[in-house]
């Protein structure tokens, strides 16, 4: 990892990281209170994952992704998606009000599309 990924990724976990990773962590114990949301509860601690340490690292399609994660992405996207995206998209716009937040911003708007529809991406490193 580079060094300004590691610094960006620190300050990121101090001011921002930690209270969206508990967020999408909640999120994810609430849909594993039934069965058949396990898979958006899945879905949830992954993006916990990806929020506590963005800098580095990004999201990819998976190629064998099917028409399950078509339509769970549907129910997602109406049920929690938009929400998830409207809340990464007004703190990236806040984030980038100042000099010093716009990479904090970047990273916020990087997110939406896996908060939009989080089924059928995996996580990788950007190296």
């Amino acid at each position: 990892m580079k060094p300004i990924n590691l610094i960006l990724n620190i300050v990121w976990l101090i001011i921002w990281g930690l209270w969206m990773a508990i967020g999408y962590a909640l999120l994810g114990l609430l849909m594993f209170v039934f069965i058949i949301t396990i898979p958006w509860g899945i879905a949830s601690f992954r993006i916990a994952n990806y929020v506590l340490w963005p800098f580095g690292r990004t999201t990819v399609e998976r190629p064998d992704a099917g028409a399950a994660s078509f339509v769970g992405n549907i129910i997602w996207l109406i049920f929690a998606g938009i929400w998830l995206a409207i809340g990464h998209i007004v703190a990236g716009i806040g984030f980038c009000l100042t000099i010093i937040g716009i990479p904090f911003g970047i990273a916020n708007f990087k997110m939406v599309p896996i908060s939009l529809v989080p089924l059928g991406r995996e996580i990788v490193t950007v190296d």
